[in-house]
């Protein structure tokens, strides 16, 4: 299949607006290039010790932001929609730069691996190092190192609602816990709990790809002793209970999960809830403890935030 990427040079302040007419028009996701961004991390120490340089290596000082779009009989109307909307950035008093936009044709076996280069080893919390698999990485005495090929399957571990779930877990996880990880994705979360010695990890997810890749990368970092993946529905494919329940998915399903999710979970479980905008942390909030869980800590980073609760021990209102 062929998709086109469409880049747009733009500036550090404009890359919110110009992703979101990207997403307007559909596209599935946005990656940007911003040599301004590492400069201003660099006060975060060790955020960006494995970043590769090259990515700064550009004859344009400011900030690209790319999305793919498939061929199609209104792609030439989305093109036009994007180039219209980017001259109206102004309106919103930013600076949309050069505003170029450009179009190029990149085959899905080209777009699938394009993204490799932007993802180097990073270390998570304070022991866990995400390691691309085709990278190179000499691990310290004390790291756990997860051999990582998400291929199309969301988790790399870069994002922040999966480093935080990755720092709770941490947290959490000891060698007499049985965990569920909801929504697997890559099965980043369910390699982690199993290599911090979890002694039991259930992963599910309603994709197919993402199975596929997860069962991939648990066989990759050999935990498949403790590891299963399957396919479908929580409620469906799992019994039992739990002594931590992980979501990282979106706030929505967050809310529709806390109706049922202290079913699956020991009196003294823990519920790791991540991929919530800051937006809809209240209402994610009200919903746990509607449905009688105690938040223990609402954790921050960037515009998303985690929300980690457990049951009271009361039984759910009627």
């Amino acid at each position: 299949m062929k998709w086109i990427e469409v880049k747009i040079k733009t500036t550090t302040e404009a890359v919110e607006a110009v992703a979101n007419i990207l997403y307007d028009v559909g596209v599935g996701g946005v990656a940007i290039e911003d040599p301004n961004d590492p400069i201003f991390k660099q006060k975060e120490s060790g955020d960006w010790d494995y970043m590769d340089e090259s990515i700064l290596q550009s004859d344009y000082e400011g900030a690209i932001v790319k999305g793919y779009l498939p061929e199609s009989e209104d792609l030439l109307d989305k093109i036009e929609l994007i180039k219209q909307s980017v001259e109206k950035i102004p309106q919103y008093n930013l600076d949309k730069g050069l505003g170029e936009v450009t179009t190029s044709e990149v085959y899905e076996e080209d777009w699938a691996n394009a993204w490799k280069k932007y993802y180097k080893p990073k270390k998570i919390g304070d022991q866990v190092v995400i390691k691309p698999s085709w990278e190179e990485y000499t691990p310290s005495s004390d790291d756990i190192v997860i051999e990582l090929d998400p291929g199309m399957a969301f988790g790399t571990g870069t994002h922040e609602t999966t480093m935080m779930c990755i720092q709770n877990l941490e947290k959490y996880v000891n060698n007499t816990s049985t965990v569920f990880d909801i929504g697997c994705g890559s099965g980043i979360l369910s390699i982690v709990a199993a290599k911090l010695g979890a002694k039991e990890v259930i992963g599910v997810d309603l994709d197919e790809v993402a199975v596929k890749a997860s069962k991939q990368n648990v066989s990759d970092n050999g935990v498949e002793n403790i590891v299963t993946i399957k396919h479908g529905n929580l409620m469906d494919v799992i019994d039992g209970q739990a002594d931590l329940v992980v979501a990282n998915i979106i706030a929505d399903v967050i809310i529709y999960l806390s109706n049922f999710i202290k079913d699956f979970m020991k009196e003294k479980s823990v519920f790791i809830a991540s991929g919530i905008i800051l937006d809809k942390v209240d209402e994610v909030v009200n919903a746990l403890e509607k449905n009688k869980m105690e938040i223990i800590e609402v954790r921050k980073q960037g515009e998303w935030a985690a929300i980690v609760s457990k049951p009271t021990g009361d039984k759910k209102d009627a």
